[in-house]
């Protein structure tokens, strides 16, 4: 997975520093932009926002074969409402979760009966526990905390919530 510089979650200083570098001035949309990533770095932690869970916040297990299905140029487009086979909504269900997360390559290296414990693949040194009886990470509290690995990445569907990109 190739990974984008301008994905790196940064602290806020970090990033009006590196915007203004290239823009040099402010304007309405700038301001709007460092407004919707301060409100960003500001978020709880949820568990959705690495990996795919479910409307209780418990984490879906990838279905059979779900690369491969989700490879399928008409399986990648947003879903349709149409009702198919209980196989078919399983994909549509993972895939809606997993279009909720927010940062880029993480997955589950421990998934016991109080706490799921998630890695980077790009970087296994990074990682985050998540107590499920509570319901929060351990030691980590927002998005801004995380700062502190300085190397998470964004996945495009975050850039595209904050307007850091019109692709998607």
């Amino acid at each position: 997975m190739p990974i984008n510089a301008f994905h790196r979650l940064t602290p806020m200083t970090d990033f009006v520093i590196e915007y203004y570098s290239h823009e040099g001035y402010a304007d309405l949309q700038t301001l709007k932009l460092m407004n919707n990533y301060a409100n960003f770095l500001k978020k709880p932690l949820t568990l959705g926002m690495f990996v795919p869970v479910d409307q209780k916040g418990n984490i879906l297990k990838e279905p059979k074969n779900y690369s491969s299905w989700k490879s399928l140029e008409h399986n990648r487009r947003k879903a349709d409402h149409s009702v198919g086979s209980a196989t078919f909504e399983e994909y549509k269900l993972y895939q809606k979760a997993e279009q909720k997360c927010l940062f880029e390559g993480f997955k589950i290296a421990y998934n016991g009966y109080s706490v799921v414990r998630i890695t980077a693949s790009y970087n296994e040194s990074i990682e985050l526990s998540f107590n499920k009886n509570e319901k929060m990470f351990q030691n980590f509290k927002d998005v801004e905390s995380l700062t502190y690995f300085g190397e998470i990445y964004l996945n495009d569907i975050a850039l595209k919530k904050l307007g850091l990109t019109n692709k998607l």
